[in-house]
This record gives structure tokens, C-alpha cells and sequence, in this order.
């Protein structure tokens, strides 16, 4: 039976909320870039402190970045996340931060105050998948919500979920991560997809242009439904670029339920 989630009245707090992008790639560029406008929005809506936001990544921008991501030949060499964070620094003012560090399972054992309230996982493996469930479920992280996207060639999903920890409680109508509802998607024993193409003409190929930028505005615009009004009818949803259709993720336990016992099934 379909339901409807409710945020907690507390989670807006009179502060900033904190958000964590993981991964500045094709994905993770277009959120961070699209992020100000949520941050604007907020403030219009009445949370003077709008976002405070980190992006995350180890890795430098290449030549075959240029093709389908938001970088020049003059960042070249350059840790993506500094130059996406500086870029949006001095254009709106803001003054979010960069980390040009991997993300592993213990990022925050040291430093429980910087723990996100908001996961954005915009990674491509399931071993970093991994490291970001291992680290969200810890029985005390204090991150509310963990919004993965991922695409393939032609088609990609978002889910936004509530990992189970101290924060969210074990309860039937907790938002199930995408960890729980897909498990094979954290299995790094299952192998990684192809790694990224040197080729710019290889890695056209083997991802239609703007699946990355379709994926990041419909996460946000859901999350902008969550923040403005404090619930939502779904958490996400699946999207096809060759066949231009898009399927809501319902927030319907049943569904759950019957996703995760199919996931175990075709893992077995």
C-alpha cells in the first residue's frame, strides 16, 4: 500500500543542512552545480541558512573530461572537486568546501560534528557504494538521508533513502537506501562494469549525452518537493533516454518488500 513519507520536523534545523556530494564526475558535477538554486530556493522558503555544502574526490580532471562534463582543457590536471567548488564559490558567494580525498567507510569516525545530513552518492562502483553504506548504517552516524544516482548508457535511476542508523529508526515506513532495495549494487564481490574510456569517441559511445544532467535535476527537484513541503508520494525513480520514459519509485513498503526479496532471488 502506497504511503506518504514525512520528513522529521527536526531535521530542518536552524542551521544550515549539511550536504555531501560523493563523486564530481558527470553526475556529481551537474548536482553540485545545480545545487545553489536549491540553496537559494530554501532561503526564499524561509530557512535563512540554506545548504552548506562538500563535495568529494580524489580524482583530476583528463582531456576526455572536457567531452561530457563541465571542465575545460585549462582545469586539466586539477582535482575536480577544487575546481567545482572554487567555480561555485566565486560566482554565487557561497563558501563551500572541497575535500580531494577519497571517500572510504570511516571518513567520519574522527569527526562525528561534520557528519552530512544529506548523502549524495554520484560513485560508480559498488565497492564505493559500499564504503558509503558501511558508513551511513554505522550505529552512530546522524546522516538523515542518503540520495544515490547511478546510470548506465541509456538509462539511470535516483533513490532517496533513510539508511538505518542512529538517527533512523528501525520503522515500516522508513524510506528503504537503495543498498537494501538492490543489494547486488553494493556487492563488489560481483566485479565493476568497464572502467571510464580514455577515448572521448569511446565514451560517447558508450553513454547518451545528458543522461547525467536528466538524473541530477529530477533528484533535486524531488528533494526541493521534500524540503518545501516536508513529505513526499515517492523516493525516487527510473529513467530510459531511448525510450523517453521515467518510472516513480513509490513509497509503498510492500513494494519494498517484494523488490528486495526479487534482488536477493536473482543474486542466489
Amino acid at each position: 500500500m502506497r504511503i506518504e513519507h514525512r520528513m522529521s520536523p527536526n531535521f530542518l534545523h536552524h542551521r544550515a543542512v549539511r550536504v555531501l556530494i560523493v563523486g564530481a564526475g558527470g553526475t556529481g558535477s551537474s548536482i553540485a552545480m545545480n545545487l545553489p538554486y536549491l540553496d537559494q530556493a530554501m532561503r526564499v522558503w524561509g530557512n535563512a541558512s540554506g545548504l552548506d555544502v562538500t563535495m568529494m574526490d580524489a580524482d583530476t580532471v583528463s582531456a576526455t573530461n572536457c567531452v561530457r562534463q563541465p571542465f575545460s582543457v585549462s582545469d586539466i590536471g586539477q582535482n575536480k572537486a577544487t575546481v567545482l567548488i572554487n567555480r561555485i564559490n566565486i560566482f554565487w558567494g557561497t563558501k563551500w568546501t572541497a575535500i580531494p580525498k577519497k571517500f572510504h567507510a570511516r571518513s567520519f569516525e574522527g569527526a562525528r560534528a561534520d557528519v552530512p545530513d544529506v548523502l549524495i552518492g554520484c560513485v560508480d562502483t559498488r565497492e564505493a557504494r559500499k564504503a558509503i553504506s558501511e558508513s551511513l548504517t554505522h550505529a552512530l552516524s546522524g546522516t538523515s538521508y542518503w540520495l544515490d544516482l547511478g546510470n548506465n548508457a541509456a538509462s539511470g535511476q535516483y533513490v532517496l533513502g533513510q539508511p538505518l542508523n542512529g538517527r533512523n529508526r528501525r520503522k515500516a515506513e522508513r524510506l528503504r537506501t537503495v543498498s537494501e532495495l538492490f543489494p547486488e549494487i553494493v556487492d563488489a564481490n560481483s566485479g565493476e562494469d568497464s572502467l571510464p574510456s580514455c577515448s572521448a569517441v569511446e565514451a560517447l559511445d558508450r553513454q547518451e549525452p545528458f543522461i547525467n544532467q536528466t538524473l541530477a535535476l529530477n533528484a533535486l527537484a524531488m528533494l526541493g518537493q521534500l524540503f518545501r513541503y516536508g513529505k513526499l508520494g515517492y523516493h525516487g525513480a527510473f529513467f530510459n533516454a531511448r525510450t523517453g520514459q521515467t518510472s516513480a519509485l513509490p513509497v509503498d513498503p510492500a513494494l519494498w518488500s517484494r523488490t528486495t526479496r526479487r534482488s536477493r532471488k536473482m543474486a542466489a
